[in-house]
């Protein structure tokens, strides 16, 4: 019988750049300096975090860290230093890294890491916007009291290969909502103490709703405001100006369409 591998829970940071192919096409021998630059840099401050750089295959870059708060606040300083450095290039020129930080339990071989820990890691990062994080919900609940972050919940997100879907937080890392460069970091969140880390069932995520679905409510909200005054206004023009004929019912009809229509492409939108 075949022994058990060896396992541990320990916190992942998967980091690879965005747009490597279309900047090794434009520039084969300056890219491959730049990522060689960055790339000491990243293991200077994981190893700083005391982390570990288990690889660093193409232009990717995976390390582990015994503590999940290390690999979070090294996420931020890694985009931190990375702005400031692409701030002197052209746009065109700039390397952007994306980081993605799960804490899972790993099986070990050697000095790599395998298991759907490190996959949901590397799926955070796939979807991360050039120069920013994601962290999984059971980072989050490590990280949320201990960092000078702020962190946006993007909800329950559907990830390539693994069946459940996996709570995702974007770490603020300026007052902008952009890379960390100059401003300073964001001690804002907007998620309420009391959410759950991960789904309580499958098809049907728990926890608040993701900023842009609540953005659409409030514009819907807003708007239903809007026609209610405006309607009431027409009533009592009419009213005020009465000839025998309720002429405000077809302004008031086209403002209900209008409104049905607006209600409708926000919806799809």
């Amino acid at each position: 019988m075949d022994a058990a591998p060896d396992r541990k829970l320990t916190a992942i940071f998967s980091a690879d750049v965005a747009g490597y192919s279309r900047l090794m096409e434009a520039d084969e021998a300056g890219t491959l300096a730049r990522l060689k630059a960055c790339r000491r840099a990243i293991a200077d401050e994981i190893d700083r975090h005391r982390g570990r750089l288990v690889s660093t295959a193409g232009d990717s870059v995976l390390a582990e860290f015994p503590s999940v708060v290390n690999a979070v606040d090294c996420a931020a300083r890694i985009q931190r230093d990375l702005a400031e450095r692409n701030g002197a290039l052209p746009e065109a020129r700039r390397m952007l890294f994306r980081i993605g930080v799960n804490l899972g339990d790993v099986m070990i071989d050697g000095a790599d890491l395998f298991g759907d820990g490190v996959n949901i890691a590397a799926r955070l990062q796939q979807l991360a916007e050039p120069g920013g994080i994601l962290i999984s919900g059971s980072v989050f609940e490590q990280v949320r009291n201990k960092l000078s972050l702020g962190f946006d919940y993007l909800g329950a997100q559907t990830v390539k290969n693994i069946s459940e879907a996996v709570p995702a937080y974007r770490v603020m890392l300026g007052a902008a909502e952009a890379p960390l460069g100059s401003a300073g970091l964001s001690n804002r969140s907007t998620e309420p103490a009391e959410a759950p880390s991960v789904p309580e069932a499958r098809g049907a995520p728990q926890g608040p709703q993701p900023r842009s679905q609540r953005t659409r409510r409030q514009r819907l909200a807003r708007r239903a405001a809007f026609a209610s005054v405006a309607i009431a206004a027409l009533f009592a023009i009419n009213m005020m100006t009465w000839h025998g004929y309720p002429w405000f019912m077809w302004p008031t009809l086209v403002i209900a369409i209008a409104f049905l229509l607006r209600s409708v492409w926000v919806a799809w939108s």
